[in-house]
């Protein structure tokens, strides 16, 4: 049997992988992959739900070019629905399902430390990634567990006096910053698009980081693509591989880590993966009745990719 490698797979999970149409497979996935020795780090979103909450809550909901203004309310409401109820829900799904998972937050462990986005003041309290001290996702990786991380961060950087200590962040900018922390050998996007597309509409298999420059350049990978495909080029400069996949089908984080995926994997040149770390890997995990109540009940825990994906918190 090949080795399975020791290096790190950042897996960023968008809300509409997790729908209520069937199968939660992104789970059992973590699980079987986690069995084999794969080390993991899940990032998630949860920009539906905490717009749920804040209806719920009474708090007004405001956007600007698309994106959530977190004044202080928003931003209580924000760290008690991704710090808490997705991510324990998600940590739950993959504990049941015999993984080892443990859910984190960009605040423990001064994880993610960020500052304000400059020229964002009209944004509220939404931040940018700064720094990633890796030293609580290594310890926890060392004992076998998968950390899943919720995109809340630690106000660390030109804090004002009474500022907030916590800052809202998109979730994507900060898998890659994580992937390039710990030096991953890839980062991956489970979305539900098939992957990055040309001009012409047409998914665009491999990617250089130069081309897929040029997609961002000139506006044709545009709203929600953006981010994810600036944070694949941020991962890339540890020396790793990134991918943008539909990851609503059945074992499509498998494919994506053998490197058998369809979607989209951006690869710097030179930077191949060898043949004998390829391995098929077959499921044989009893999803039984509990997947599905999870997924009628959080399934769609996440900004809809095709719709509001360019919530903060996605």
């Amino acid at each position: 049997m090949t080795s399975v490698p020791t290096k790190t797979t950042v897996v960023k999970i968008g809300g509409t992988t997790f729908d209520d149409h069937g199968d939660n497979f992104v789970v059992a996935d973590i699980v079987a992959l986690q069995r084999l020795g794969r080390r993991m780090v899940v990032v998630h979103g949860g920009g539906k739900l905490v717009t749920e909450w804040l209806d719920r809550q009474g708090v007004e909901t405001r956007f600007v070019r698309g994106e959530r203004v977190t004044d202080r309310p928003a931003l209580e409401v924000a760290t008690a629905v991704l710090g808490g109820l997705v991510n324990k829900e998600i940590v739950a799904a993959i504990n049941c399902l015999g993984g080892r998972a443990v859910g984190i937050s960009g605040v423990d462990g001064a994880l993610a430390q960020s500052r304000l986005r400059k020229n964002d003041i009209d944004m509220g309290f939404v931040g940018e990634v700064v720094t990633v001290d890796a030293t609580v996702l290594e310890a926890l990786l060392d004992a076998g567990f998968v950390p899943v991380v919720s995109p809340v961060s630690l106000h660390a950087v030109d804090r004002a006096d009474g500022a907030p200590r916590i800052l809202n962040v998109n979730g994507d900018p900060l898998a890659g910053e994580i992937a390039a922390a710990l030096g991953a050998e890839k980062l991956v996007f489970l979305t539900d698009v098939d992957g990055i597309s040309d001009k012409s509409g047409q998914v665009v298999s491999h990617l250089s980081p130069e081309e897929a420059e040029r997609l961002v350049a000139s506006g044709v990978a545009s709203g929600g693509m953006i981010p994810k495909v600036n944070a694949c080029l941020r991962a890339l400069a540890s020396g790793g591989t990134a991918c943008i996949i539909d990851g609503r089908g059945a074992q499509a984080l498998l494919g994506a880590v053998d490197g058998e995926a369809a979607g989209t994997t951006i690869r710097a040149e030179g930077n191949t993966e060898p043949a004998n770390t390829r391995r098929k890997v077959v499921i044989n995990i009893d999803r039984s009745d509990l997947l599905s109540d999870w997924i009628k009940h959080f399934g769609d825990f996440s900004a809809e990719e095709t719709s509001s994906e360019d919530e903060n918190e996605r």
